[in-house]
């Protein structure tokens, strides 16, 4: 089930809802539709541990229960590292994460592509670019056709600034952006407003097109943050994030996809909190 096909926002989870009876991937969706919401992404934050076989297990339930699936790759990913082993095995964990995703039909998959380390902003991006150029074909040419969505980052040290995501966006057919809205609040100490949201938005389609509106991929949290941007996650209440203008902005603009919550410790209260507060607005 894609996104488009509900014509609406789906709410869910980065991970297993903390109230599932078992740590499990079936699990969690068994839990995410007793609860009434829409979307779960699968995470691969430790490592790509999934077989194919109980891939295509995830993606029949997940299509049984209509729960809609995305992914997150593993943390341990730079297309900038100095090391060309480090780049190779970054590329790698992109394509798993891509390969088993399809398999359980997630629409997208997410990651923190890179770190600046001592390269300037401009030689990351072209680095960057040419890293996920090189993945977006291999993929095409499997016939995979998931969409591979670099996530806006928390921290200044990290790319991953929103016209970074939009230019690769813009730049590669196949990338696609994860708007992480707490990220970028945590990064820039702005971005947190109505009007704010707005703007973002109407950045996206202008840069995309309106189909980028239509099948976004959404990522939102309390945040902890400091000078350096983020420092941890939190619950949505227990930060300063306006996520209920968030909203208004993307009903406003009738955006369509995912919103995961990715809030610590209890995921599945934000995004129950988001869903009911969205569901809410006139």
């Amino acid at each position: 089930m894609n996104p488009n096909e509900a014509g609406e926002l789906l709410f869910g989870t980065g991970g297993v809802p903390v109230s599932a009876k078992l740590r499990s991937t079936e699990a969690g969706i068994e839990r995410i539709a007793e609860l009434g919401l829409g979307c779960m992404e699968v995470e691969f934050v430790q490592g790509v541990k999934m077989s194919p076989k109980v891939a295509v297990s995830v993606g029949e339930l997940a299509a049984r229960k209509k729960v809609v699936l995305s992914a997150h790759g593993p943390y341990f990913i730079n297309l900038n590292a100095v090391e060309p082993e480090k780049v190779h095995m970054s590329k790698e964990r992109i394509l798993q994460t891509a390969r088993i995703a399809a398999l359980f039909s997630a629409r997208s998959i997410t990651f923190h592509a890179a770190s600046y380390l001592k390269s300037t902003p401009t030689e990351t991006y072209t680095t960057v670019k040419r890293h996920l150029e090189e993945i977006v074909n291999i993929l095409r040419n499997e016939g995979n056709k998931v969409i591979i969505s670099p996530e806006v980052t928390g921290k200044p040290s990290q790319f991953g600034t929103l016209e970074e995501i939009l230019q690769l966006s813009s730049e590669i057919e196949g990338i696609a952006p994860c708007l992480d809205f707490s990220h970028w609040h945590a990064r820039t100490g702005k971005a947190n407003s109505y009007q704010e949201f707005l703007d973002i938005l109407d950045q996206i389609e202008k840069k995309l097109g309106r189909r980028a509106l239509d099948n976004m991929h959404i990522h939102l949290s309390g945040i902890a943050y400091g000078k350096k941007g983020e420092i941890k996650h939190l619950m949505l209440p227990d930060s300063d994030f306006r996520y209920a203008e968030l909203l208004k902005a993307l009903k406003g603009r009738k955006a369509k996809g995912v919103v995961i919550s990715e809030s610590m410790p209890y995921l599945e209260n934000d995004a129950l909190l988001l869903q009911q507060t969205y569901r809410a607005l006139p």
